[in-house]
């Protein structure tokens, strides 16, 4: 069980725990990050939806430990998490002309030894932020800013956790992926429901399944998982609810390069295969951003800004992709790079079968009842004469009118 204590709100707490990166508000109106000034840390918040971007510096007291984690508020706060040991602090911090104000929030206790506290990513809304303790043998998910006396435990779940997707535009069910048993699955999580459990993402017993980014709108997910080559991880995509087989694209494998899908374009509500999806990879030739849509056949290279925030950015809905990125000649910019969808010489034909092979049979999708899909993987089995014929390969499964690569 993974023990933690809340302690009632005080003031001058500050430390530091390892996460810092950009978050960028679900909307897209506000980000934060810590920024550096000589040797000293300070948090920073972003302003995006106006006509130019604009920082505003956030510093406290003192300095902020390099780990100190940040996350922009939906009203234009930004929350700050502070850890010395096992002692997690929260607070909101907002500008006061020149001077920052903090609102403690107060703290939570980990005393189990190997448990690490970090925030999750901003939930849609904005109101409310959270956090997943990760222990030895379970994980708990606290409401961290936005509850009525502060620190609120909302649910554990057995198991060493990570990751964290939001899955609605509610902020009530969240996808972690969960180490139990010597494998990794994905589960949800509702937290409307009492931190109700339910299974996500199954493809084989055997295989490692993880959920990377969700699109509440199309019901897009972005998978990892080594199921189509054992031992090797794969990225593949699926849709939430769908009778579809999962897919695991060749374009998306990329010689001695990992890829890491970091934004979705919202509002395509009935089309997921036209959803774009920027990547960041990360290769020989150091760090480069792809696009790439379920239904197109490439992954797009695209020029990432001088500067780039790394792995941070978002889309809207009209399939610009907003980086965010910071020079000593641009402390706090926006590059803003149109991706229309590939002609339809580039596409895939409408009844063409993809070229997603995988050698061990296709990847289909299952449901449950009352909880999102779960995928699983089905094959016919293996005859032991080869006039038999062998599982139907993947670029083969069955794809109704949707075809992808």
């Amino acid at each position: 069980m993974t023990a933690c204590a809340i302690e009632p709100p005080s003031i001058g707490e500050e430390g530091g725990v390892p996460g810092t990166g950009c978050a960028i508000t679900a909307d897209g109106a506000y980000a934060a990050r810590l920024a550096l000034d000589g040797d000293c840390w300070f948090p920073e918040r972003w302003t995006l939806d106006g006509p130019e971007p604009y920082a505003v510096p956030l510093p406290g007291n003192q300095p902020e430990e390099p780990g100190t984690q940040v996350q922009p508020m939906a009203d234009g706060r930004v929350l700050i998490h502070r850890a010395v040991e096992r002692r997690h602090t929260f607070s909101l911090l907002y500008p006061t002309g020149p001077a920052t104000g903090e609102l403690p929030l107060g703290a939570v206790e980990c005393p189990e030894p190997g448990t690490r506290l970090t925030l999750l990513p901003p939930a849609p809304g904005g109101a409310l932020a959270y956090a997943l303790a990760v222990g030895p043998r379970s994980a708990v998910v606290w409401l961290v800013a936005g509850g009525a006396f502060g620190p609120e435990r909302l649910a554990e779940v057995p198991g060493r956790c990570s990751g964290g997707v939001w899955l609605d535009r509610s902020g009530r069910l969240l996808a972690l992926d969960r180490e139990l048993g010597g494998r990794t699955k994905t589960v949800a999580v509702d937290l409307g429901r009492g931190g109700e459990i339910s299974p996500l993402l199954q493809i084989t017993e055997a295989s490692e399944d993880r959920l990377l980014l969700a699109d509440p709108d199309s019901g897009l997910l972005l998978i990892s998982s080594d199921a189509p080559s054992p031992g090797q991880e794969r990225l593949g995509w699926g849709v939430m609810g769908s009778t579809l087989p999962v897919r695991f694209p060749e374009c998306l494998r990329l010689a001695d390069s990992s890829v890491t899908p970091f934004a979705v374009q919202p509002e395509q509500v009935l089309t997921p295969e036209h959803c774009a999806v920027a990547l960041r990879v990360d290769g020989p030739l150091g760090t480069w951003v792809g696009s790439w849509r379920p239904a197109e056949r490439q992954v797009r290279p695209l020029a990432a800004p001088g500067g780039w925030l790394a792995g941070a950015g978002l889309w809207t809905r009209d399939g610009v992709l907003r980086l965010p990125y910071a020079t000593p000649e641009v402390p706090c910019g926006v590059a803003e790079l149109l991706v229309p969808r590939a002609d339809r010489a580039d596409a895939a034909p409408a009844a063409a079968p993809a070229g997603d092979t995988a050698p061990d049979g296709p990847v289909r999708d299952g449901t449950v009842a009352g909880t999102p899909a779960m995928f699983r993987r089905t094959t016919e089995p293996e005859p032991p004469e080869p006039a038999v014929a062998r599982p139907v390969p993947l670029q083969q499964a069955p794809l109704g009118r949707l075809v992808t690569k």
